[in-house]
């Protein structure tokens, strides 16, 4: 059998003002909270016995209503493990070692909850058994266009993706680096006793790996991207709102009478309250108990629990958070920001905030709670929760 380690990380400061609502892995990404994604993928591959989400979070009802309701619609165990300090990739499934290993799975995934990706476990699983022997190591890779100038050695054009597939031999990679560690702490007098836990797969276990020939990269043409800040959040839902014409069509909305224009993939909570003359659409995700009223044009934008947008609005390639209200005739609208083909590190991260020196948000992020007066514009800006603005911003951070 198998189980899952979803690695959750901690503070998700690059993903403020949104994540002082809700811990990033919980906010929704094409209608879902973004690991109920990951957990979906988990629970497709068979003799999945158990998901563990491993974080640095604080347990909170939030978290443990999600895990209650993934356990009862997924059938698979879920549970968190809380660390005790950030511990890195490697140094967090090392401290839990003995839950991961309880049973004897013969293998285990393991994934960062802030990438958004079609999960191919079963063709990784595939790989391993025709690739790798029973000791092997395979990471997921997807291939991003990269330029160098004139290169001195090769530079490969393949990315870690953040998702692994691990045998238990693993720990013994990551318990002699905890070892060398710890000698080295003892031999600098530190106190520094956590530190010899954190440990980071990337950097300091995969490098001698290769070395030794036992990490393999399954090479995956699908989709994949991470989800480090709050703008990236739109790109991920568009990624995911094209996947549910395959494995989720219930989940896009139709053009029906009586019903909002719909232009291409558009998600709508069903308590949402939409006047028919809206036209929403495409990469629209529209969460519970959203109010939106007359020729409302909503674009490339996800509008969060809550919010009202009255007659006439218009945004676009926003994030509106939580009970937030757009006044009548209003605009709030960001710069679309897509991954650029030409530059390599875009699929990273799908939001600039440095343009020329200048901070620039290009994705309007409407904190929790915001009002916006009618007839007023925001533009590129970033707004903190709780406030109640009076006039238009241009590429600001509104505090």
């Amino acid at each position: 059998f198998l189980v899952a380690a979803l690695m959750l990380g901690g503070n998700s400061t690059r993903f403020r003002p949104l994540s002082f609502e809700v811990p990033k892995p919980l906010f929704p990404v094409a209608g879902v909270p973004m690991l109920q994604h990951h957990i979906e993928a988990c629970a497709q591959v068979p003799n999945m016995k158990e998901i563990l989400l491993v974080g640095f979070y604080q347990p909170n009802e939030e978290l443990n209503r999600f895990l209650l309701s993934a356990q009862q619609d997924f059938k698979v165990s879920s549970r968190y493990l809380q660390e005790y300090a950030a511990l890195g990739t490697g140094g967090g499934i090392y401290h839990f070692r003995d839950q991961i290993l309880s049973g004897s799975p013969e293998a285990f995934v393991v994934m960062n909850a802030d990438v958004c990706s079609e999960f191919p476990l079963m063709d990784m699983l595939n790989f391993q058994k025709e690739h790798g022997d029973a000791h092997s190591f395979i990471i997921l890779g997807t291939a991003v266009l990269h330029y160098v100038e004139k290169p001195s050695t090769f530079v490969s054009d393949i990315i870690n993706c953040g998702i692994y597939l691990f045998t238990p031999d693993i720990f013994q990679h990551i318990g002699a680096v905890f070892q060398k560690n710890q000698q080295d702490l003892i031999d600098e007098q530190s106190n520094g006793w956590q530190r010899a836990e954190a440990i980071r797969l990337e950097q300091d276990i995969f490098t001698a790996l290769a070395g030794q020939g036992k990490l393999y990269v399954y090479k995956t043409d699908r989709f994949w991207s991470q989800i480090k800040s709050a703008g990236s959040a739109i790109y991920a839902s568009r990624l995911y709102l094209n996947q549910y014409h395959k494995t989720h069509p219930e989940r896009l909305a139709a053009n029906k009478d009586g019903g909002p224009k719909i232009c291409g993939n558009v998600y709508i909570h069903p308590t949402a309250n939409i006047d028919p003359t809206a036209v929403l659409g495409p990469n629209v995700s529209i969460g519970t108990g959203v109010t939106i009223g007359a020729g409302v044009r909503v674009r490339e934008s996800i509008i969060l629990h809550g919010a009202t947008l009255q007659d006439h609005s218009c945004v676009l390639n926003s994030i509106v958070g939580w009970e937030s209200t757009i006044g009548k005739w209003a605009r709030v609208e960001g710069t679309p920001s897509d991954p650029n083909p030409n530059d390599p590190y875009s699929k990273i991260d799908s939001e600039t905030l440095f343009r020329d020196g200048k901070l620039t948000p290009s994705i309007t992020i409407l904190g929790c709670n915001v009002t916006i007066p009618s007839e007023v514009i925001i533009l590129n800006s970033i707004v903190l929760p709780h406030k109640d603005l009076n006039r238009s911003f241009k590429n600001q951070i509104i505090l």
